[in-house]
């Protein structure tokens, strides 16, 4: 793989930071880093492949230089101020905020399952919510095997997900310390809410699961509801999916399906996999498949990452 130039927009914050650590593991040859932040975390510096890279501050002259790839984790409003100014200088935009996800002409990739939408970017790649990510790894074969009818998802996120906040109030409420970034102390809760309620008290998490599993499979026509539930632990997310498909099967063959899925480890009856195992690494971990016989071709199975 040719060296590429690469730059970094919230390179400050967890996912920013991850997407450093990631870049080194894996070794991505790399000609140029470029980190960009807000003036609170500008000044930084940043250890990769061994060299300090001091972070920039994030301006309206940022990104009109020419990079391969730019990757964005600073929230959605920056998304929308600065990706297609980035896009406009032939630069290649890979979002990890909502901001695009829903855009009929940004392709939501999780490459497991669509890397074929690739080839219809116009310089901007959506990436889906952490939750959505793993289940449609899960539900892709299945759905391309039997067909989905119905899919109900709980999830049990990470205090991660919400960044440094929400790693920083976990401490705080361990420490018997009053939250600052969550309405309750999150050691040892299990909170259903994650993100703002919509009318319909569905929350936005909720409302992204359902629409992204939706575009990533290709398919309006399933039925999906999902409760999102955040729980105090530091990293990596479960979801238990309930699904219906829409013509038979056996359960032999669903776990042969799964164990022959791209990043997927299945785990036979009657080991169970939890965020220890998924900590640290890419894999989807999935165990309890079994039926659920409370309806026609009903399935349940239990997955973390």
């Amino acid at each position: 793989m040719k060296p590429i130039s690469v730059a970094i927009v919230g390179a400050t914050g967890l996912v920013g930071s991850t997407f450093i650590k990631v870049l080194e593991e894996r070794k991505v040859p790399i000609s140029s880093l470029t980190l960009f932040a807000s003036h609170k975390t500008a000044g930084q510096t940043k250890l990769f492949n061994g060299e300090l890279h001091k972070v920039r501050e994030l301006n309206s002259e940022s990104l009109e230089t020419h990079f391969d790839a730019v990757l964005f984790s600073a929230g959605g409003q920056i998304s929308k101020d600065y990706a297609y100014q980035a896009v406009a200088s032939g630069s290649v935009v890979i979002d990890n905020s909502s901001a695009w996800r829903m855009d009929d002409h940004v392709p939501l990739i999780v490459p497991e399952v669509n890397a074929s939408h690739l080839s219809k970017h116009q310089g901007l790649i959506a990436n889906p919510n952490c939750s959505t990510i793993q289940s449609v790894v899960a539900l892709a074969p299945i759905h391309q095997t039997y067909g989905l009818k119905r899919v109900v998802y709980t999830t049990y996120q990470a205090v991660s997900g919400s960044g440094y906040s929400g790693l920083n109030d976990l401490a705080r409420a361990k420490n018997n310390e009053s939250p600052e970034f969550y309405p309750v102390p999150i050691d040892r809760v299990v909170y259903p809410k994650i993100d703002d309620f919509l009318d319909n008290y569905v929350t936005k998490e909720e409302q992204k699961m359902i629409n992204e599993t939706k575009k990533i499979l290709g398919d309006e026509s399933i039925s999906i509801s999902a409760t999102c539930v955040r729980v105090g632990i530091e990293h990596s997310h479960s979801v238990s999916i309930v699904c219906q498909t829409t013509k038979p099967f056996e359960l032999a063959d669903i776990i042969k399906l799964l164990k022959h899925a791209p990043s997927v480890k299945v785990y036979d009856h009657p080991l169970i996999p939890t965020v220890l195992d998924a900590t640290g690494n890419d894999l989807v971990h999935i165990g309890r498949i079994r039926r659920d016989d409370s309806v026609e071709n009903g399935l349940q199975i239990h997955g973390c990452q």
